[in-house]
């Protein structure tokens, strides 16, 4: 019996796995796939002998292999040996091209997600987004490797892409330059001196090591750490051992998925290793998602959320729920074919409906209301009481500052201090108490982008509120 060696994956990467054997086949359906086998080669010869211009053999069998392999889904497809390679370096975290995750939906490219800090990203390539012409060419037509293998190209030179969007009536030329894509799929940084945000790209080989290594340097800046926030939005997902081993931080124990094929016997379970944990168990959790957030993001928001172990905020997620299987050929590349669905702990297929957030945020932009400084309160009526304690604390402040002149070693200070110098004291602007630390105010530790970014000040604001709300608890 015939063994072939084939590797599983999830959204377009591979991890290995056991061994494919070929099925059993009756003589009566042996007799018919011959018949049907006689066909396809009848029709073979005869596109050879009488096409209109000549035909590689090559290129017909490829094609009809393709064709096979994209009528049973978005997912399956040809891989020639280039492409193979290509794939192998991608999970590897480093390849070349523009930085877009696709599929193939309606005879367009759809866009997954645009991949952090790449060309398509930076151009302003959108997850949702539909991929019409590709340098003038039509998309409508074409296989999704066809496609990706106009898309790609040498370094510096540039690719015109015409997008549809929903939001837009008119179609969007953008000119896109090529490049090495370098993703580390991995970030994490402090928010203020309380909440560590970590930022996941992809699912890739190094993804679990690089957010282990880089949150426990930042851990060491937060004795006090009031929470974590995991950014999983616009993540196409990636390697499945990778999206086990990133749930496996902030569990516990339990299973984080399950994938089960054809047969029922053939399910597999994957668990988290107590005592693996990364977060401690009474640090709150909060994950955002998107419909971006694809295939290994789903599993590891899924795992969170059916162990309770985080709070869900953001959109519904793309609902990818089915595994890849990569099958070698030798000398021929790959297939890559969806032999297996996906199930979160509680026994729940995402497959076309993604994961619900506990919480829906959509996207926003925050922007102060005009005249809002012109409403009216107590303090601004004729003949309202005075605060007696702010009339105790004014004065307490008010000797304050007569302490402070009479005192020698304060000489050297101008005579009567100004708000820039308690700016720099306290680490503020305006010499306010607020969130600054270290001497520099919180969005300076922000990213510019980050900062108006609704959701994910919405994900720090629950942290906080989940905070105050255990410590109000805890002292009843």
């Amino acid at each position: 019996m015939r063994r072939i060696a084939k590797l599983c994956l999830v959204s377009g990467f591979f991890v290995a796995s056991p061994f494919l054997f070929t099925p059993i086949i009756s003589h009566a359906e042996k007799s018919e796939t011959l018949q049907l086998l006689g066909l396809f080669g009848d029709i073979f010869d005869r596109i050879r002998t009488d096409y209109v211009e000549e035909v590689k053999d090559s290129d017909l069998v490829e094609s009809a292999i393709n064709g096979m392999l994209t009528s049973l889904d978005p997912h399956s497809a040809y891989m020639n040996e280039k492409s193979f390679k290509e794939m192998q370096v991608q999970t590897k975290g480093e390849f070349g091209g523009l930085g877009i995750e696709v599929t193939m939906e309606n005879g367009l490219v759809r866009v997954i997600t645009p991949i952090d800090d790449t060309p398509a990203f930076k151009a302003g390539v959108k997850a949702g987004d539909y991929v019409s012409y590709i340098n003038d060419t039509q998309v409508m037509g074409l296989t999704l490797s066809e496609a990706v293998e106009k898309m790609r190209g040498p370094v510096d030179s540039k690719v015109k892409l015409t997008i549809l969007r929903e939001d837009m009536t008119e179609p969007l030329e953008l000119t896109i330059t090529r490049a090495v894509i370098k993703i580390k799929s991995a970030r994490v940084r402090a928010e203020g001196n309380d909440i560590a945000y970590i930022r996941l790209t992809q699912f890739t080989e190094q993804t679990t090591d690089l957010m282990r290594e880089e949150f426990e340097k930042v851990k060491k800046e937060m004795p006090n750490m009031r929470g974590v926030v995991l950014d999983l939005r616009n993540n196409p997902g990636g390697l499945l051992e990778q999206s086990v081993s990133v749930s496996d931080a902030f569990l516990k124990q339990g299973e984080v998925v399950s994938t089960r094929e054809r047969s029922p016997e053939k399910t597999k379970r994957f668990n988290a290793k107590e005592g693996n944990e990364l977060v401690p168990e009474n640090v709150p959790v909060v994950v955002l998602i998107n419909n971006g957030s694809a295939s290994a993001s789903e599993i590891v928001s899924g795992a969170l959320q059916d162990h309770k172990r985080a709070v869900i905020l953001g959109t519904k997620s793309f609902g990818k729920g089915s595994v890849q299987t990569v099958i070698p050929i030798p000398e021929h590349g790959a297939i890559k074919l969806t032999t297996a669905r996906y199930y979160t702990p509680s026994g729940n297929s995402i497959q076309n409906k993604g994961i619900t957030p506990d919480i829906e945020v959509q996207p926003a932009k925050i922007e102060p209301i005009k005249g809002s400084d012109k409403t009216r309160s107590e303090a601004q009526l004729r003949r309202r009481l005075e605060n007696l304690q702010d009339k105790k604390d004014k004065e307490k402040k008010a000797n304050g500052e007569k302490l402070e002149k009479s005192n020698p070693e304060s000489s050297n200070q101008p005579e009567n201090g100004t708000k820039e110098n308690e700016a720099k004291e306290n680490g503020t602007k305006d010499g306010k108490n607020g969130n600054g630390t270290n001497g520099e105010s919180l969005l300076k530790k922000v990213d510019a982008e980050s900062a108006e970014d609704f959701q994910l000040q919405r994900a720090f604001d629950l942290i906080r509120g989940i905070d105050v709300y255990n410590k109000v608890k805890s002292e009843k």
